[in-house]
């Protein structure tokens, strides 16, 4: 590709984020997103997490590891039963990083 074609699809490529991103903020007051919507949104940093957090959690080099074997997924679930006890965030992160470190060094 020349010099030309990159600026031009990298100015496409601007004008579409621009578009998609600012389409609400230029409509807002002509357009309302129905509720049933509204509430699904809620959900997206959560599902956005899992989406993150799984292949780390339940792969290693791309090869599905048995559960009782994979530490990072017994540290994990650690966590999230701390978490769910005491609803400590940082107190989670520390948690479930000393679990993954013993974890790592009884095996």
């Amino acid at each position: 590709m020349s010099n030309n074609e990159f600026l031009l699809l990298i100015a496409l490529m601007t004008l579409s984020t621009v578009v998609g991103r600012g389409f609400f903020f230029l409509f807002a007051q002509s357009v309302r997103m129905p509720d049933w919507l509204q509430h699904a949104l809620s959900f997206v940093p959560a599902v956005a997490l899992a989406a993150i957090l799984a292949p780390d959690l339940l792969l290693s080099g791309g090869v599905l590891v048995e559960p009782w074997k994979n530490i990072r997924l017994l540290a994990g679930i650690a966590a999230v039963l701390f978490f769910l006890k005491t609803r400590h965030l940082l107190g989670t992160l520390v948690f479930g990083m000393a679990c993954f470190t013993l974890l790592r060094l009884i095996s």
